[in-house]
């Protein structure tokens, strides 16, 4: 016959008591934590597991394992599960080392027409060639077993991370050339406020943005229609009329804005917005321009018309390969993008042409004067 079950003494300091107290309160740790929180603090006031496991609907033998663990290996010890064995890894560190290690090359440097590994085709290579490597456990091996192995080193051979390779070794020198340009900018707006007139000086910060589609709807758009429909609806076919090119530059001085509209964007259209950019200054007046290194802008018919206009008329600031960043008007082809070009749906080429220039009007109605405030400290 079996005998009585005995109460367990149970030893909990002041300081495991309240520790057990919050932990039976909490809603972040894991339930089961919780769980024999609350039973080692009931037990504590009823010595019996059967009444604890009334009270908190659990076995009373799990109370009495609970209870058993704490007196063993101490009450906050036996909130955990105790280690098991587990079965045996059937993928080695070899095999899995060997698997990572091919997840680090392309698929198509293994003959594959593909360029990057998926996990279920990094699978089937590992199958297909990993016992002949000597790795037999791979025979089998799954595709989530390799998300998993994969996880496990923070390996994702699918995706690509772009990053821009400095190929210019003199970018600290034409950055700093470039800073110094909106330092003079600084400068100048300084002495203007204090109307100190010194030598006419326009600083253009120009550039290209091309690839603008004309697009039109096949369909007219819906208005939304309050309580039923909260955005304007489209039709998801559209119609393309080809590509504008904007040229433009802005004036850091007065946020003035320099436009040209043409269909494509070669020398002969950087000269023409040149000679725009001519006739809109005074003849005595420098015109300082801030500009990449596109071809148009280095080329020998380029350079053939500033051979014709007057020493010092104008002066070209280059920003660094890969530093189009420097230059200012990219802040405000991303302005005019997202607030005029974003969904905008025209009938022709010309139309859009006329809206792109009504867009810039609307600008030079009311400038915004850009400032350079990045690393200009440092600008010598």
């Amino acid at each position: 016959m079996a005998g009585w079950r005995r109460a367990v003494e149970l030893a909990i300091t002041d300081e495991e008591i309240e520790t057990l107290k919050a932990l039976s309160r909490s809603r972040t740790e894991p339930a089961s934590r919780v769980s024999r929180a609350a039973m080692l603090l009931a037990y504590r006031e009823h010595r019996s597991f059967f009444a604890v496991g009334q009270k908190l609907g659990v076995h009373h033998q799990t109370v009495q394992r609970c209870v058993e663990r704490a007196v063993a290996y101490g009450a906050l010890a036996a909130l955990d599960d105790r280690p098991r064995p587990g079965k045996e890894p059937v993928i080695t560190p070899e095999a899995k080392a060997w698997l990572v290690s091919l997840a680090c090359d392309k698929a198509r440097e293994h003959g594959y027409p593909h360029e990057l590994w998926t996990t279920r085709l990094l699978a089937r290579h590992a199958r297909e060639h990993g016992p002949a490597a000597g790795h037999e456990c791979l025979a089998h091996l799954v595709q989530g077993t390799v998300c998993k192995l994969l996880g496990q080193e923070e390996i994702k051979p699918h995706k690509v991370r772009y990053y821009l390779e400095n190929r210019d070794a003199e970018f600290e020198q034409k950055m700093a050339e470039v800073l110094c340009v909106y330092r003079e900018v600084q400068v100048l707006k300084k002495a203007a406020a204090k109307k100190k007139p010194g030598k006419p000086v326009a600083i253009v910060s120009c550039d290209e943005k091309p690839g603008i589609q004309a697009i039109a709807t096949t369909a007219p758009d819906l208005p939304p229609v309050p309580g039923a429909y909260a955005t304007f609806a489209r039709d998801y076919e559209y119609r393309r009329h080809g590509t504008l090119s904007l040229l433009a530059g802005i004036d850091l001085l007065t946020g003035k804005v320099h436009a040209l509209v043409k269909d494509r964007h070669r020398s002969r259209e950087f000269i023409e917005f040149l000679k725009l950019l001519d006739a809109a200054y005074p003849a005595s007046t420098a015109i300082k321009l801030i500009l990449d290194n596109h071809s148009a802008h280095l080329s020998r018919e380029t350079r053939a018309w500033l051979d014709t206009r007057p020493a010092g008329r104008f002066d070209f600031t280059f920003t660094p390969k890969h530093g189009s960043w420097l230059n200012l008007i990219e802040g405000f082809f991303s302005k005019f993008a997202r607030s005029v070009l974003r969904h905008i749906r025209v009938a022709s080429k010309h139309e859009l042409k006329q809206r792109i220039m009504a867009g810039i009007d609307d600008v030079n109605r009311h400038p915004v004067i850009h400032t350079w405030s990045y690393k200009l400290a440092e600008a010598a």
